[in-house]
């Protein structure tokens, strides 16, 4: 496993990837146990930036709206 970046993801994509790239690993059974507590907090860092991204556009739609949510329909 690469070893974890304790950097801030540049974007909601990367730390997406970033995540699912660990998962991956995880899943796989093939690592030692230090890498998967590693791999498991650094998982639990990008997920919380992740939430953190999407609460800060949900807010941001939330003010475009005028503070009300509109249904979202596919036309």
């Amino acid at each position: 496993m690469p070893k974890a970046s304790p950097t801030t993801p540049a974007s909601y994509e990367a730390a997406l990837e970033e995540l699912e790239q660990l998962v991956g690993l995880i899943e796989s059974g093939q690592l030692p146990l230090e890498q998967l507590l590693t791999g498991y907090q650094r998982g639990a860092e990008l997920l919380t930036f992740c939430r953190e991204k999407l609460q800060a556009v949900e807010n941001q739609i939330k003010v475009l709206d005028e503070g009300t949510l509109k249904p979202w329909t596919q036309e």
